[in-house]
């Protein structure tokens, strides 16, 4: 089978470890040419020793590759004002761009939830990986009983945060809080981002929480049965996706009011729904702590192979 050649741009954390999940995993992609701006990044290097054409000319020096016409998806893990700069250069050559930034030029992606809605799409946004760890979770919650107020809270490794995702703490905030809505089906979404500084570094945790109207037994019942399943779904491309401990549920009152839009009010009360989870990645460039890269990179590959099995199956249709 011929396998679909691919671009990484972004040398950092992201794009490096994305480069080895290509390189190591994909049985549909291959590897063409790794872009990054810093001549000195150690993703450049590896992308070098490893036999893959590299440059450090950004978009521009991708353009100039003699690979460029063969290439046919490419990753952007720059950030988010980059990604909108590459878009604009790459879109009107005809390249799926699968972007990694919380740019949003185009549709949010969950794989678990949404990607099949989405192939057609030019520009495929993958949130950001708070999203991408718990998105899964609320729009489960919400296939059983609608959620009024949905907000994460995810808690990263400092050390797993490269520059481009420190740049983008602001976009992070407002990309998961919009595809939360969006995608998870929540009438109001809030996201919240940790770097965490402990040492030994810590596994990514994500915390979830909505409020929903107030449950009986069978529908919470039912809230965990869909919560352990979409966790089995997200797990079988981010093997190190898991709960951390039961689905929790408690009851509350007017108090609440204020945190879900004013025609989502319940006179009769609201259940608080929290869901705990962990990712720990895979250790293909950075430790296990970095699970962060892991799901974020694990998403786009399963996109990005999505759409090359997608096309094929079109064209032995037609």
């Amino acid at each position: 089978m011929t396998k679909t050649k691919v671009a990484i741009i972004g040398s950092g954390n992201i794009g490096t470890d994305l480069m080895f999940k290509v390189i190591r995993l994909s049985s549909v992609l291959d590897m063409g040419v790794m872009v990054g701006i810093d001549p000195a990044s150690d993703g450049l290097a590896r992308a070098g020793r490893l036999g893959f054409e590299t440059t450090h000319d950004g978009v521009d020096g991708l353009i100039a590759s003699p690979q460029f016409d063969e290439i046919e998806i490419v990753f952007d893990a720059t950030s988010a004002g980059a990604h909108k700069a590459n878009a604009a250069k790459l879109l009107p050559l005809g390249k799926k761009l699968i972007d990694l930034t919380p740019a949003a030029i185009g549709p949010y992606v969950v794989p678990a939830v949404n990607l099949d809605e989405h192939l057609d799409a030019p520009d495929i946004n993958m949130v950001t990986c708070g999203g991408q760890a718990t998105i899964p979770i609320v729009a489960a919650i919400n296939s059983v009983t609608p959620v009024h107020y949905g907000e994460i809270v995810a808690s990263i490794a400092s050390r797993s945060a490269g520059p481009g995702t420190r740049a983008n703490i602001d976009e992070f905030t407002e990309t998961t809080s919009a595809a939360i809505e969006q995608v998870g089906g929540a009438a109001r979404g809030k996201a919240i981002i940790i770097l965490n500084p402990a040492e030994p570094p810590m596994i990514m945790r994500d915390t979830v929480q909505v409020l929903t109207s107030r449950l009986d037994d069978a529908t919470k019942a039912r809230i965990e049965d869909a919560v352990a399943a979409r966790v089995g779904e997200v797990a079988d491309y981010v093997p190190g996706y898991r709960l951390k401990q039961t689905v929790q549920f408690v009851d509350q009152g007017a108090e609440a009011d204020g945190l879900v839009p004013s025609d989502r009010v319940q006179p009769g009360g609201y259940t608080r729904v929290s869901v705990f989870l962990e990712v720990e990645g895979a250790a293909m460039y950075l430790p296990e702590y970095a699970g962060n890269l892991d799901i974020m990179t694990s998403a786009a590959l399963r996109t990005a192979e999505r759409l090359v099995t997608g096309a094929r199956q079109k064209e032995v249709v037609a």
